[in-house]
């Protein structure tokens, strides 16, 4: 597994506040929601650029 980079996020308490309940309803930390969610955003990104026909970086 890859070394994970921790840094600073800056986030509106009523966005971590229900980040926190959707990570509880899935049974997941905080810091694993937002990076599932995070990785599930650029994935579709990724998918997307490739429908399009677009390769930029």
């Amino acid at each position: 597994m890859a070394e994970k980079k921790a840094f600073v996020l800056r986030i509106n308490p009523d966005i971590l506040k229900d980040l926190e309940q959707w990570a509880a309803d899935e049974f997941r930390s905080t810091n694993g929601q937002i990076e599932y969610l995070l990785q599930q955003a650029v994935n579709s990104h990724k998918k997307s650029k490739k429908k399009s026909g677009k390769n930029e970086s």
